[in-house]
C-alpha cells in the first residue's frame, strides 16, 4: 500500500512540475469535450 501511495505521489509531483505538459493535456481534454458536446447537439 505504501508503494502505491509513493508512486501516486511521485506521479503527481511530476505532473505538477511539468506545467506546460499539464496545460497541453488540459487543452486536449477541453477540445475533446467540445467535440462531444457538438456531436450531442447535432444528434438532437
Amino acid at each position: 500500500m505504501r508503494k502505491i501511495i509513493a508512486c501516486v505521489a511521485l506521479a503527481g509531483a511530476m505532473l505538477v512540475s511539468a506545467c506546460n505538459t499539464v496545460e497541453g493535456v488540459g487543452k486536449d481534454v477541453s477540445s475533446a469535450g467540445d467535440t462531444v458536446a457538438k456531436t450531442a447537439d447535432d444528434a438532437k
